[in-house]
């Protein structure tokens, strides 16, 4: 479909990450699948030069941002041969498949207490939890390798401390499949990378969860500087860069007369409009009124006939 020459000089606003592809995924498929939601110009699925099959991830190129748009709002988190697929922004991603780690400011969650035997999964919970802000990477539910069943919780990353904290003030104690469930900070990760099973904490770990004021400075700090780098993308030098310019061309009052004139204590009322130029040049008065109309006299009823002479 492409070559990894062309995907490199992609369209990267219009190209879409396509990661948890199953081996019997081909390019042909994902082109099927992809132009049911809009125009697609190129597929692309990096593949092993031994083995030449796919590595569980392609991109799909569109022709529009925002046919790329509708496809990570309709396609993100549907099954393809009983695989979640995670669709979103080739931007989060290398060529590689490997997610920008910039992004992952410790805004991270965990979500207990759910129901392994229910109807929760990935998809539903990207369905809750995205309300709140952006995700980062897409819902992770913990699982048994044997079984492939829930164990109970599972992990939700956002870009910003203010969606996550939005996401624990709504969602901590509510209803998910029937269970209340606990939302609240993550532990962060030791080197062994070993968790509980039911609190998600890290083995033999002191009790460090994330959510802190050093890492929300550091967020912040990170979000200062992609608007720079924003700004040097887009051309400006200053700290802000204005992209939409107010409407000045209509005033809400009146210009300033002084020149014009007329004396600065007018109203909002046009002035009377000036006498015709043959009045102006003879000193002759104006035109009377026109006389008032007739009475109306076609319904009044004739005038009595005159008394007759006395005899």
């Amino acid at each position: 479909m492409a070559s990894l020459a062309n995907v490199e000089h992609r369209n990267q606003d219009a190209t879409v990450y396509v990661g948890n592809l199953d081996p019997q995924c081909t390019e042909d498929i994902l082109m099927e699948l992809f132009v049911q939601v809009g125009r697609v110009q190129s597929v692309y699925m990096p593949k092993d030069k031994v083995t030449q099959t796919h590595n569980g991830y392609g991109f799909v190129e569109f022709l529009d941002t925002i046919d790329a748009d509708y496809a990570m709002a309709i396609l993100n988190m549907i099954k393809l041969y009983g695989r979640p697929i995670r669709v979103s922004k080739s931007s989060l991603h290398n060529k590689n498949g490997v997610e920008d780690s910039s992004l992952d400011v410790g805004a991270n969650l965990f979500i207990g207490n759910l129901d392994p035997q229910g109807d929760v999964d990935e998809g539903l919970l990207h369905e809750t939890f995205s309300a709140f802000g952006q995700l980062i990477r897409p819902p992770k539910i913990v699982r048994d390798e044997a079984t492939n069943e829930s164990k109970g919780f599972a992990f939700v990353s956002y870009d910003n401390f203010q969606s996550s904290d939005t996401a624990i003030d709504c969602m901590n104690g509510q209803y998910l499949g029937n269970r209340q469930i606990v939302v609240q900070y993550a532990f962060k990760k030791t080197a062994t990378g070993e968790q509980s099973e039911t609190t998600g904490r890290p083995v033999g770990a002191a009790p460090e969860r994330h959510g802190s004021r050093a890492e929300r400075m550091l967020a912040d700090a990170k979000q200062k500087q992609r608007q720079q780098q924003r700004q040097q993308q887009y051309g400006g030098s200053s700290t802000t860069t204005t992209f939409f310019k107010p409407n000045t061309q209509f005033a809400s009052a009146m210009p300033n007369s002084a020149g014009l004139g007329h004396n600065n204590n007018h109203n909002n009322t046009p002035p009377p409009p000036p006498p015709p130029p043959s009045m102006m040049a003879s000193n002759m008065p104006p035109p009377p009124p026109p006389p008032p109309p007739p009475p109306m006299t076609m319904n009044m009823p004739p005038p009595p006939p005159p008394p007759p002479p006395p005899m």
